[in-house]
């Protein structure tokens, strides 16, 4: 579609694309129909398609004309973007971790990278769960729980045909796709570490899988629009900053440094894109639409010069908010957008379940997206908030927690001053103006503290507990 970029990026749901096979057929006929057609035919293929460290606005669908992504648009032309969709928490290892088990990092103590999981949870992951139901199940690249790579050729379900790193992944993948080894249904995870060398650019290091081609200044992209700190931003924030100058090199950057971070991120973006192009060829070369669900997202974004940050772990919408795509089989719902809120690290798991007849575990309290992708239906009821959990093990430890609801997002940090935050998503989504310092605004913070602590006494966990006296009272 060629307005595609500017109808997902104001997220007004285009007419579903015509997809001329049997099952598209059955889709238009209504649920029922295509149910019915599921299960005479195959249950359909998983592709869980993942980069690492990207901003959901990082591709050219989604409106940022300072990068062209065309890989990934030509997911959204086929798929359904989610606008709304927040990692579990933003940083690697716990991010992944909530996908392959279904707990929040809270829940499961993963709450920094090389934490592995507990014992009782080793044998029973995604891969292990989505195996069990007769599965070919394959995964390449980055794995970080809490071994960057798997750490056997068979390992949580997964046969490992591709080690860390993007040089070579996509062909591994392809290489899968056409081996006579590979059995149906598959489930296929090609994890991608780009734009994740945003980190060594920003140490002034070699950038291990792509290379960055220096623009000239003026060929840079500006400084975003909220590149200012909020007034009333938590100040915790900057004192968590000045902890790890090899975290955070960024604290003495000027604006022409900043421009220049932006484009080498935005280049990093394009190569991971070109080699998802690859496998995406592989899709269309066996017409794998039909009977394939193709996911596509990150495990978290990057600050990318918003309130002059960098890296992730900070709970901006740069960082917490993340790329979703869900590419339905017969491309139902094609190139439409959705509002509905996920949460990309709980909610993988039973949604995958659900697509796989794989029995989902007790315990887990995510929520599957998957009625609401094949609904194609904006005004849907799905979840009334998702939550993302922070924690900077890495500097000070600080702890933070975001509550996302329909219209409001509502931030809260365990000490320093304006720990308590509330921004409105419909007029302020850059988060320049902190609303919980007014006094109108005092009913929608309670009730955002409300939903925090409930959502805590939901999701227990080896320190929650304690976390509970962090939410003000009244």
């Amino acid at each position: 579609m060629k307005d595609i970029k500017k109808t997902i990026c104001s997220a007004l749901p285009l007419m579903a694309a015509a997809v001329p096979c049997s099952q598209a057929a059955a889709y238009a006929a209504g649920p029922a129909a295509a149910d019915r057609a599921g299960k005479q035919g195959q249950r359909p293929n998983i592709i869980y398609i993942m980069t690492d460290q990207q901003c959901a606005t990082a591709m050219s669908c989604a409106g940022n004309t300072d990068l062209s992504t065309p890989n990934m648009d030509r997911l959204a032309e086929h798929g359904i973007m989610f606008t709304n969709a927040y990692c579990a928490m933003p940083l690697s290892g716990p991010a992944r971790a909530a996908m392959f088990t279904g707990y929040m990092p809270g829940e499961s103590g993963v709450m920094e990278n090389e934490v592995p999981l507990p014992d009782s949870l080793k044998s029973n992951t995604l891969g292990d769960l989505v195996k069990a139901a007769g599965y070919d199940c394959a995964y390449a690249g980055k794995w970080h729980v809490n071994t960057v790579s798997l750490p056997a050729e068979e390992a949580f379900g997964f046969r490992r045909i591709h080690m860390n790193g993007d040089k070579g992944l996509a062909e591994s993948c392809v290489e899968y796709l056409r081996s006579g080894e590979r059995k149906e249904p598959f489930f296929l995870v090609a994890s991608f570490i780009n734009p994740h060398n945003i980190c060594e650019y920003a140490r002034k290091q070699n950038t291990p899988d792509a290379d960055i081609d220096e623009a000239a200044l003026e060929d840079c992209p500006n400084l975003p629009e909220n590149f200012a700190v909020n007034p009333y931003d938590a100040d915790i924030l900057a004192f968590e900053k000045d902890m790890n100058y090899a975290l955070y090199p960024c604290r003495n950057y000027t604006p022409d440094d900043w421009r220049r971070y932006r484009n080498a991120y935005y280049r990093l973006v394009e190569a991971v894109d070109a080699e998802i192009g690859k496998i995406v060829d592989e899709i269309d070369r066996q017409d794998l639409w039909k009977n394939t669900v193709i996911i596509f997202a990150s495990d978290h974004g990057d600050g990318n010069g918003a309130h002059q940050w960098n890296q992730k772990t900070v709970l901006y919408e740069e960082v917490a908010n993340v790329p979703f795509i869900v590419c339905l089989p017969g491309g139902r719902n094609a190139g439409t957008s959705l509002p509905q809120l996920i949460n990309t690290g709980i909610d993988l798991m039973p949604s995958v379940c659900e697509w796989t007849g794989a029995t989902m575990p007790e315990g887990r309290h995510g929520t599957s997206f998957r009625s609401v992708a094949e609904a194609g239906d904006p005004d849907m009821p799905h979840r009334k908030y998702v939550v993302t959990e922070t924690n900077f093990r890495q500097t000070s430890g600080t702890l933070g927690w975001m509550v996302r609801t329909d219209r409001y997002k509502y931030v809260l940090y365990d000490k320093g001053l304006n720990r308590e935050q509330l921004y409105d998503m419909d007029t302020d989504r850059g988060e320049m103006v902190n609303l919980a310092v007014e006094s109108g605004y005092r009913q929608i913070v309670r009730e955002h503290r409300a939903m925090l602590k409930e959502w805590m006494e939901q999701h227990p966990g080896p320190e929650r507990a304690r976390q509970f006296r962090f939410i003000p009272a009244d």
